[in-house]
């Protein structure tokens, strides 16, 4: 008897469990404003890490552009530290066009309007917490 109390107290505290990580997942929506125009898409990518930030995301979208604006949603993410980056792809050729200098051609944005001096913006600048439903605009 004091087995099956053991293991029914042992489901319990599992089921439990899993009911409260799953009740902590939220949803960021993003929304890009102010694009130059409506051609190509807009990549949205987010990240979890500070090592990973502009490198490899955690999640990423990609976006039609109508009347020079996007949303997207990204759903049942985790409570957190995060940062999010955007690159409008305007020739639609999968990638951010650089000059010969590395300087982006195409118009990108990061969350809390991070930018970069000298270089790409910072994880301190982008970063920001996922207590509950986040909602995120970002101006080109």
């Amino acid at each position: 008897m004091n087995i099956l109390i053991k293991m029914t107290v042992t489901a319990l505290i599992s089921v439990i469990s899993f009911q409260l990580e799953a009740q902590e997942k939220y949803t960021i929506t993003v929304t890009v404003v102010e694009a130059d125009n409506d051609k190509g898409k807009m990549f949205i990518a987010l990240y979890n890490a500070e090592t990973e930030f502009l490198e490899t995301s955690y999640k990423g979208a990609i976006s039609k552009i109508e009347n020079k604006t996007c949303t997207v949603n990204f759903d049942d993410i985790p409570k957190g530290t995060y940062a999010v980056s955007i690159f409008h792809d305007e020739n639609d050729n999968g990638k951010m066009d650089t000059n010969f200098f590395g300087i982006p051609s195409e118009d990108y944005g990061c969350s809390n309007d991070a930018k970069g001096f000298m270089g790409p913006p910072k994880w301190a600048d982008a970063k920001f917490e996922l207590k509950d439903n986040k909602t995120l605009t970002i101006k080109l």
